[in-house]
Parts: structure tokens; C-alpha cells; sequence
């Protein structure tokens, strides 16, 4: 073996075991040549080939870092599967991403910036902060008023946040029979009751939800009215206005859950604009950018303001300084408006795949969204589908995740289809297609 990949070898091993960690900077050439007792020209070539390897990057005037290890997917269609093609999990990534975000990140680094940066930010966040997410947030003719805008660490915890300042221990929930799995683990620990709403095609009923409350009084009600995690429905017009008006007729609060809704353009103004003041509308920078670093939202009623900051502020779901310093650049600078086009192509581009691959199923799904619903054909149940596809290095949510009343769960799987490779995406969803045509008996057989 040639001398410079024997030394970079051992600059992988250092690698590999964590003695050189992502974002570390090498040497400069000649000092890595000097150390190592190597000519120059030798360094030139080590440094080339840890390059080849994906192992460092080099950035022109600032040198050369190691880099963070790419997520690796292997064959869907070993078993057992050594690799985990992760289709539960949904977090979107646009081509040129890091680069984008590692832009505004740059801006920070002034030190009198980072200084202003790391102070604790509370519940109101910044004035800038306020005015930036309000823009953000606007859609269909509504914009926010910046005064009551709130942040959270991240989406869940602006959630929790608004159901600890709605709904007391013991207190009445209402939520769609299918429903983002958080609201249940959070309403799990805060001694929530969680009521399922019958409902259509089109989301819960108008007069289901008059019957619940009137049953037995609910405290608020949980809804996505655009792009449903895990059906992917969204909610026309005349649902919710009728859904705004029973809100105001009965007195209640909904929480208004938009955190997919970027992805839908054309879906209209949110609940928020049709019963203001009777609608908490919670979002977040997950989906839009990436969950290591991100913000989450609140816009409350005026009346609701402050109990939702002091639920925020006691349970510690506040946003830190710096991310929602960078969330503001992000937003002023056009960065979060740049990643929304990609992701809203990038969906669209992966929904034509699972149509193409999942053709002949039973699919819910809009073409918009990162998500879809497989109904299971007979005899398959969601546990035994999930296991069998597990055995083949897949990964997918049974229905249970998101029911409710779990004993009343569907024979069905949300499929995420937002974090592999769009080819790595094609071919699990084509062996998904070929278990869900077979049987449980085959499946175990093969």
C-alpha cells in the first residue's frame, strides 16, 4: 500500500474512534507533513483522499474539517435486515440544506452577536423574534399580531405548553380518533382525558364535537385541519367555518396544530382567522428545517397569553437564546421561505413515488404531504405487517400509534416517506407493495 494511504488509514482510525471529532480542523498541510515526518506533496495526497473517503471537507481560506458521518441505508430486501431503512420517523431534508443554514449560523458568531445570542430568551421572545415568525406564520390573508406570538423549545413543547394552561389535570381533550401520537404522551403526563370525535373524510364532525361537550364538558379540543398526521387530509372551507362557529357557539378552544401546513399553499386561512379568539395555533422549525435546532410557536387569544407563558415558563418549554436567534435570521433572510420550495417539491416528487410503487393498494394520502396511509388488505393486522416488514429492514408506525382507543385501531401503517433517498424510498415501498399482496403465512415463509 502506498505510504499516503497508509497515513490516511490512521487518520480514519483517529476518526473512527472519536480521537478526531466532527467539525475538528486538520493541520495545515504543511504542519500535518512536518508532524508526521511526510513530504508535502504526500500531505496533499493524504488530504485528497480523506476528501474521496467524505471523511474531511476542505473550505477555501479556513482549511480543512472533519465532517459529520453521513446516515447510511442499506438494501431493503436482505433479511434479517441488518439496516434500518427508517420509513416511521419524518424528518424532510432539502438538497444544499446544511450549507443554507450553516450561512445564518455564520452571522452569529460575532462575539457582541453570540453575547446577545445566549441570553435566555423566555416565552415572548424578541421583538424581532415576534415580527419575524408572525410573517412566517401568515397564510390565506391572515397574519398573526406579533404581540401574541410565544416560542417554545420545539413544537411538542409548545404543545404541551398550551394543553398545561387549557386543560387542568382530570380535565376533557377532545381529538380526532386518529391523532398525532405526542398529544397523546403529553396529555398521558399531564393527567389529560382524551376524547375521540366521530368524524368523515373530512375531519371530525361539527355536531360530534357539540355532543361531546355537551356529555360531559370538554376543556379544549386538538386539531389538524391541514395535512392530518397520519391520513394526510385536509379540511375544505365550509368545514371550518362550520368548525369555527361551533367553537364560538360552545365557548371552546381548539389548538390548531399547522406544523405540515407550510406544504399546502392553496389550503386557506387557518382556524386561527375564522374563531380568533377562540383558537391556539401551535407550529414549529422542525419540518421546515431540521429538528437539532429549531423553535416552536404559539399564537394565543389576547386572554390566553399570559397563562400560556407562565405554562411555558414553569414547565421549562421555553426556546433557548441562540436557536431562536438563528430561527429569526433564518426567516429574515429568506432561508426558511428557500427550504419551504424544496420541501414542498421534494414531497411532491416522493408521494409520485409511493403512488407508483404502492399502485393497486389502498393509499390515502394528499400529494402534497410526507405521509400516507396503507389500509391493510385481509387477513394482515398492522402488528404482524410492521413485524414482517421489520424483517426485511423496514420500518413503519402501526395504526395503534395514532388511535386513541387502541383496541379499535385499524389494520393500517402511516408510511413516512421524508427521510431516505428518493431510490432507497422506491424500492422499501415496492417491497411493502409486494408483503401487502401476499400473506402473514408467506411473508413468514420467505
Amino acid at each position: 500500500m502506498e505510504d499516503y494511504r497508509r497515513v490516511a488509514d490512521a487518520v480514519a482510525a483517529d476518526i473512527a474512534a472519536g480521537r478526531l471529532r466532527p467539525g475538528d480542523q486538520l493541520p495545515p498541510q504543511r504542519a500535518f507533513a512536518r508532524r508526521r515526518g511526510i513530504a508535502a506533496s504526500t500531505a496533499a495526497r493524504v488530504y485528497r483522499e480523506l476528501a474521496r473517503r467524505g471523511l474531511v471537507a476542505g473550505e477555501v481560506g479556513r482549511g480543512t474539517f472533519v465532517r459529520a458521518a453521513e446516515r447510511s441505508y442499506g438494501p431493503a430486501l436482505v433479511e434479517p435486515g441488518g439496516a434500518r431503512v427508517d420509513l416511521e420517523l419524518n424528518y424532510p431534508s432539502a438538497p444544499g440544506q446544511a450549507a443554507l443554514l450553516a450561512e445564518g449560523l455564520g452571522r452569529l458568531l460575532r462575539p457582541d452577536v453570540l453575547e446577545a445570542a445566549l441570553r435566555p430568551a423566555g416565552p415572548s421572545g424578541t421583538p424581532e423574534a415576534r415580527d419575524a415568525t408572525a410573517r412566517l406564520l401568515a397564510r390565506g390573508g391572515w397574519e398573526p399580531d406579533p404581540a401574541r406570538v410565544l416560542f417554545a423549545g420545539n413544537g411538542r413543547q409548545a404543545i404541551a405548553g398550551v394543553l398545561a394552561a387549557l386543560v387542568p389535570p382530570g380535565g376533557r381533550l377532545g381529538v380526532e380518533a386518529l391523532t398525532y401520537p405526542v398529544v397523546k404522551a403529553v396529555a398521558g403526563r399531564l393527567g389529560v382525558i382524551l376524547v375521540p370525535l366521530p368524524g368523515d373524510e373530512h375531519g371530525p364532525l361539527p355536531g360530534a364535537l357539540a355532543a361531546a361537550h355537551r356529555a360531559t364538558p370538554l376543556r379544549a379540543v386538538y386539531l389538524q385541519p391541514t395535512l392530518h398526521n397520519p391520513l394526510g387530509t385536509t379540511m375544505p372551507p365550509d368545514r371550518r367555518a362550520e368548525i369555527a362557529a361551533t367553537l364560538r357557539a360552545l365557548g371552546l378552544h381548539a389548538i390548531e396544530d399547522t406544523i405540515w401546513a407550510f406544504l399546502r399553499e392553496d389550503a386557506g386561512p387557518p382556524l386561527a382567522a375564522l374563531a380568533p379568539g377562540h383558537t391556539i395555533l401551535v407550529d414549529s422549525l422542525s419540518k421546515r428545517l431540521a429538528p437539532g435546532l429549531t423553535a416552536g410557536f404559539a399564537v394565543a387569544p389576547p386572554d390566553q397569553v399570559l397563562p400560556i407563558a407562565a405554562a411555558l415558563r414553569s414547565g421549562a418549554w421555553t426556546a433557548q437564546g441562540l436557536a431562536l436567534a438563528a430561527a429569526t435570521r433564518w426567516i429574515a433572510g429568506g432561508t426558511v421561505a428557500a427550504l419551504e420550495r424544496a420541501k414542498r417539491e421534494d414531497a411532491a416528487a416522493r408521494q409520485r413515488a409511493a403512488r407508483l410503487s404502492l399502485a393497486g393498494l389502498a393509499v390515502r394520502a394528499d400529494p402534497h404531504s410526507y405521509y400516507c396511509w396503507l389500509e391493510l388488505p385481509e387477513p394482515w393486522r398492522a402488528e404482524t405487517f410492521v413485524a414482517a416488514a421489520a424483517r426485511r429492514g423496514i420500518a413503519v408506525t402501526p395504526a395503534a400509534s395514532f388511535a386513541v382507543a387502541t383496541r379499535s385501531a385499524p389494520p393500517a401503517v402511516r408510511v413516512g416517506l421524508a427521510s431516505p433517498p428518493v431510490g432507497v424510498l422506491s424500492e422499501a415501498l415496492t417491497v411493502l407493495a409486494s408483503l401487502a399482496r401476499s400473506t402473514p403465512e408467506d411473508a413468514a415463509a420467505d
